[in-house]
C-alpha cells in the first residue's frame, strides 16, 4: 500500500495534533498533549544535526564551480541587494498594515501588563562591531557545534575560493564534497519521514498548553497579522516573480510542502533541506541554492521583518503612544539594520522588538500582550520566511542565466 506523500502526512499530524491538544490539555497530572512535545523535539534536533554538514557540503561545491572570487563577489552583491530590498518591502507591508487596520486601538486593552512585568527578554542593540565580529567564526567546529549558519557560510566561502583556486588537486576534494553533499540528502530524507511525527507533537503541546480559547481574545489581531503576511506571499512576493519572469504558482505547488512543514514547527529552519530539493526540481541551479539560501536564512527572514514593525506599532497603539510618520520611518531603518545582527539569537525577532521599543520610549512591558500568541505568529512568520527566501533565489538564478523550468504533468516540476 502507497503512503500518502509528505504534504499529505504533515497535514494529517496537524489536524492529529490539535485534536490531542483539545481532548487532552495540560492539567497537571495524567497524559496530556504536552507529552508529546518531545516528537516535535526529537525532530528539530535531528533537523540541526543535518543542517551544519549540508550547508558546508553544497556551498561549498557550488563556491569552488563558480570559478573565481570575482563571480562569488558579483553574485554576493546581487543577493545582498536583493535581500535589502525585501527586508524593505516586507517592514513597509507591516507599517502599512498596522496602521490601516490600527489593532491596537480597536481591541481597547484595558488592562495592560503592569510596569516591571518580566516579559523574559532583554533589549539588545547590536553594533556593526558586534555584528562584524559574530559572522567571523573563532573555529569552524565550534559554528557547526552551535548552528551558526552565518558563520558556517563565511568559512564555507574561503574554503570554497581556496578548493577552486588550487586547480587538480581541489578537484578532489570537490568530488569528496559533492558525495558528502549526497549523503546527507539521503539522510535527509530518512529525517523526513520522522516530520508528520515532529509537527504532531509540536501542535498538540501547543493546543494542550494554551487550548484553542487563548486565540479568542486576539482573533482581530491574528487575523491582521495573517492578512498581512498573506498579502506579501500572494502580492509582493507573486509581483516581484511576474517582473523577473517566474511561474509563482508553480513555485508555489513545489515548496508547498516545505512552507507546511516551517509553519506547523514555527520553525524555518525544519524546512532547510527541504526547500533545497524543491528548488533542485523547480529549476534553480545548484550552485546558485548553495550560495544564496543559507544566506537567506540569516539576512531575509521576511516574514520576522514584517512581524518587527507591525508588533511595534501595535503596542505603541495599545499604549495610546503615538507615532509619527517620521519616527515609523526611522524605526524601520532601526530594524532594517538591527535585525541581520541578530541571526542564531533565541527568540530573535522579540529581542530586536525590544530594542527598537527602547530607542521610542515604549514600555518593554508590552512584549508581554504578545508572549500568549507569539508560537502562533511565528508560524506565520516561520512559513512567510520560507517563501521568500525562495523567491530570492530563484530571482538570482533568473539574474545569473542559470534558471531552467519545465512544467510537466501532475504539477510537477523538473529540470
Amino acid at each position: 500500500m502507497k503512503l500518502p506523500n509528505l504534504t499529505t502526512r504533515i497535514f494529517l499530524g496537524m489536524v492529529l495534533g490539535i485534536a490531542i491538544g483539545y481532548f487532552f490539555p495540560d492539567t497537571g497530572s495524567g497524559f496530556s498533549g504536552t507529552d508529546l512535545n518531545i516528537l516535535s523535539k526529537i525532530f528539530l534536533r535531528l533537523i540541526k544535526m543535518i543542517i551544519g554538514p549540508l550547508v558546508f557540503a553544497t556551498l561549498v561545491v557550488g563556491i569552488a564551480k563558480l570559478g573565481d572570487f570575482g563571480t562569488v563577489g558579483r553574485i554576493g552583491l546581487k543577493t545582498l541587494a536583493y535581500f535589502y530590498f525585501a527586508t524593505i518591502l516586507s517592514l513597509v507591508v507591516g507599517l502599512l498594515v498596522v496602521n490601516i487596520m490600527r489593532p491596537g486601538e480597536v481591541m481597547n486593552i484595558t488592562q495592560l501588563p503592569a510596569k516591571g512585568t518580566d516579559v523574559g527578554v532583554e533589549a539588545q542593540k547590536m553594533s556593526f562591531e558586534n555584528f562584524i565580529t559574530h559572522i567571523v567564526p573563532t573555529s569552524f567546529i565550534d559554528a557547526l557545534a552551535n548552528n551558526e549558519i552565518l558563520q558556517i557560510v563565511v568559512f564555507s566561502i574561503f574554503f570554497g575560493i581556496a578548493v577552486g583556486a588550487i586547480g587538480a588537486q581541489g578537484k578532489i576534494m570537490i568530488k569528496a564534497l559533492d558525495a558528502l553533499s549526497h549523503v546527507m540528502f539521503k539522510v535527509t530524507g530518512y529525517v523526513m519521514a520522522f516530520a508528520p511525527f515532529g509537527v504532531l507533537g509540536a501542535i498538540a503541546a501547543i493546543v494542550a498548553q494554551q487550548g484553542l480559547g487563548i486565540l479568542g481574545g486576539y482573533v482581530y489581531l491574528i487575523l491582521c497579522f495573517f492578512g498581512g503576511l498573506l498579502f506579501f506571499i500572494f502580492v509582493i512576493l507573486a509581483a516581484i516573480c511576474l517582473v523577473v519572469g517566474i511561474p509563482y504558482i508553480a513555485l508555489l505547488k513545489e515548496i508547498r510542502s516545505a512552507v507546511i512543514l516551517s509553519f506547523s514547527t514555527a520553525s524555518s529552519e525544519a524546512s532547510f533541506p527541504q526547500t533545497i530539493e524543491a528548488l533542485r526540481r523547480f529549476g534553480c541551479s545548484e550552485r546558485i541554492i548553495s550560495f544564496v539560501l543559507p544566506l537567506g536564512y540569516s539576512f531575509n527572514l521576511d516574514g520576522s521583518m514584517l512581524y518587527m514593525t507591525f508588533a511595534t506599532a501595535f503596542i505603541a497603539q495599545a499604549y495610546h503612544v503615538p507615532l509619527s510618520i517620521e519616527q515609523q520611518i526611522t524605526m524601520m531603518l532601526t530594524l532594517m539594520i538591527t535585525s541581520k545582527g541578530i541571526a542564531g539569537v533565541p527568540r530573535a525577532s522579540l529581542v530586536v522588538i525590544a530594542g527598537t521599543m527602547s530607542l521610542f520610549n515604549l514600555p518593554i512591558e508590552g512584549l508581554a500582550l504578545l508572549l500568549g500568541i507569539d508560537q502562533v505568529l511565528d508560524m506565520g512568520r516561520s512559513a512567510t520566511s520560507v517563501a521568500g527566501n525562495a523567491v530570492a533565489t530563484c530571482v538570482i538564478s533568473k539574474w545569473e542565466g542559470e534558471f531552467r523550468v519545465q512544467p510537466v504533468e501532475n504539477d510537477e516540476v523538473t529540470v
